[in-house]
């Protein structure tokens, strides 16, 4: 096993991983820096966050740290909460026996997937449980070396992602691994092993096994963190995007279809918001990728049921929202502004008299404005129309708004509204 006397910069750890660090080394504990931590400060990447492995139990752990939570039932885990940063520490995990006391502790599926997984062992045994061999690396807090296990420096050379054992047993045993090997891809602007890739085609379906609310949090990873398009090409070239958005995938069959051409400039938009420092919301790539669909299930709604729009839509909302649960949990926090920006799209062309003004004052406008200039980007017509209307009324200054407000209502109101009849007066009584 290489020890690499690479030299790590201090300034690169921060200094709450440094002491958790430090307390476990001088209480008799190893203690590493693992994983993504390690893998990113060797590319001259800024970590996100800091993993620490260590022999000691999680019981051990926090006995030493009055600020440690336990969680987990599937891996148990440590997290050590400084203010806002979360320092997570794991125990070295160890091999299955498939013995009876062992069984109290980990647990498959019939799948192969892992349900359970406390079995501790050391860091050799801890490095082989490793997903990819780029995560495999381990700094070591005592020596200041970086011991690399599975030839993770080699791999980070080569710009390859790679697991770690039979690629097969190992997608069987967390499916979500095959959604971390796209994101590290176009993350790490690397490609995947031929060994590693070619079982996620025929293991796509494993995914239905994972549950929703951790769908959720591995869709934020992969779809907001800069290299959005970049990924989502890459879960469709790997029939991975079907799993987590059944409902607009059959819309993507045609890659110039105003789907296909929606979908990527809403995740380039983002990208770019997220490259330069501008706030996104997962709420608006929801609302985006649940978009063509629910229009789908309003036409069918109309046409089958003889439903008026206002009611199809509404019912149409109830019914995309709810598959879309299904596979991955959206929080209220968001499926509300996604109801609200769907909602919006409605209400956008009603622009006469205060409603114009009304509009603006809505707390989801922005980005109902924003999701409905997309549209007419890729729609065109009446759409993007409407849209630049819009444009110009936010940027107009009150004199101009009035002008503008009152050449619509010339122009679309005015041929069609009926005048108002005069109200005859009551005869007075007779005295």
């Amino acid at each position: 096993m290489p020890r690499s006397e690479h030299p790590v910069s201090r300034e690169a750890i921060s200094d709450n991983a440094l002491k958790v660090l430090y307390r476990l080394h001088n209480s008799g504990y190893q203690a590493y820096l693992v994983g993504g931590c390690v893998r990113d400060i060797l590319l001259g990447k800024e970590p996100k966050d800091f993993d620490v492995t260590t022999d000691a139990t999680p019981e051990q752990i926090k006995d030493l740290f009055r600020n440690c939570r336990l969680i987990g039932r599937r891996f148990r885990l440590a997290h050590i909460v400084f203010g806002r940063e979360i320092i997570e520490v794991a125990t070295f995990r160890g091999h299955h026996q498939n013995n009876d006391d062992e069984s109290k502790l980990s647990k498959q599926s019939d799948h192969g997937q892992l349900l359970r997984d406390n079995v501790f062992g050391s860091i050799e045994e801890d490095a082989q449980r490793r997903d990819f061999t780029i995560n495999a690396m381990y700094y070591n807090i005592a020596d200041y070396s970086i011991r690399d296990f599975a030839g993770g420096m080699q791999a980070i050379k080569n710009r390859k992602i790679a697991l770690i054992g039979d690629p097969e047993t190992r997608y069987r045993e967390d499916p979500v691994r095959m959604l971390r090997a796209v994101r590290f891809t176009a993350k790490l602007n690397m490609s995947i092993s031929k060994e590693s890739a070619e079982p996620i085609k025929a293991m796509a379906p494993l995914m239905a096994n994972i549950p929703p609310a951790r769908l959720f949090e591995e869709v934020l990873k992969l779809l907001l963190s800069g290299q959005g398009l970049d990924t989502y090409r890459l879960l469709n070239k790997f029939h991975l995007f079907e799993p987590l958005f059944p409902q607009l995938a059959p819309l993507l069959v045609h890659q110039e279809g105003k789907e296909s051409k929606f979908v990527e400039l809403v995740l380039t938009n983002t990208d770019n918001r997220i490259n330069t420092g501008q706030r996104v919301t997962p709420a608006f790539i929801f609302a985006a990728f649940m978009w063509y669909p629910l229009e789908e299930r309003c036409q069918q709604l109309m046409a089958e049921g003889g439903l008026n729009h206002f009611d199809a839509f509404n019912l149409a909302m109830n019914d995309v929202m709810h598959r879309q649960i299904q596979r991955i949990m959206i929080p209220k926090r968001f499926s509300i502004p996604v109801r609200d920006i769907w909602q919006l799209q409605n209400r956008l062309p009603k622009r006469y008299g205060r409603r114009a003004y009304q509009m603006l004052e809505h707390p989801k406008f922005r980005a109902a404005y924003d999701f409905l200039l997309m549209r007419g980007q890729i729609e065109g017509g009446q759409l993007l129309e409407l849209a630049d209307w819009w444009t110009d009324f936010q940027e107009a200054d009150e004199g101009s708004r009035k002008n503008m407000l009152n050449v619509l209502r010339e122009k679309e109101g005015g041929a069609t509204r009926r005048p108002r009849k005069r109200r005859k007066p009551k005869p007075k009584p007779q005295a």
